[in-house]
């Protein structure tokens, strides 16, 4: 139970009714690059333009995201559920998952302004100059300073109740609905 007394689970399951995008938040670091899938990101501001997207703080991309001074937004493509799948570390493979290094492999992408990783096939991409970082609870909010984008205008990658999904899939399950 949380402190306010609502079961997680429950919760969980009633938020998920809301359906969002699914983005690959990007970055550089000494290491190298760096990735996460989030359903989180969003429009802050439009004067001036910002945008927030929201990071557990148990996430091992933490500091990497936090120390960076850039990072990118690549708004996935309906046919990118893998690539989400993958940067969120759910990909099966011998160990049951993807490490964080390997997040990158077999995936395409090239750098962009700033180094940034920019994932072939997105929707869109916004590049992005780390304004803030507040907390949120379990989560880190993330603010960022819009230097720059480039829309591709595909159907998007969408998730709703647990599962990923289309606007074009969704479209044609309603209309065999009525």
């Amino acid at each position: 139970m949380a402190d306010d007394g609502f079961a997680l689970r429950a919760l969980r399951t009633a938020l998920s009714q809301y359906p969002t995008g699914v983005a690959v938040v990007t970055t550089r670091s000494a290491a190298g690059p760096v990735g996460v899938t989030v359903n989180s990101f969003g429009s802050l501001s439009l004067d001036p333009p910002l945008v927030l997207w929201c990071l557990r703080r148990r996430s091992a991309s933490l500091g990497a995201f936090t120390a960076a001074e850039y990072f990118a937004v690549n708004v996935l493509a309906a046919a990118q559920e893998r690539v989400a799948r993958q940067f969120a570390g759910h990909a099966t493979d011998a160990a049951g998952g993807v490490p964080r290094a390997d997040r990158f492999a077999g995936i395409g992408w090239h750098p962009g302004p700033h180094g940034l990783p920019r994932l072939d096939g997105a929707v869109a991409v916004f590049t992005c100059r780390r304004a803030a970082q507040l907390p949120g609870g379990d989560h880190v909010i993330i603010t960022g300073e819009l230097l720059g984008y480039d829309v591709a205008g595909w159907d998007p990658l969408i998730f709703h109740g647990g599962r990923y999904g289309s606007l074009t899939a969704a479209a044609a399950s309603a209309a065999l609905n009525h």
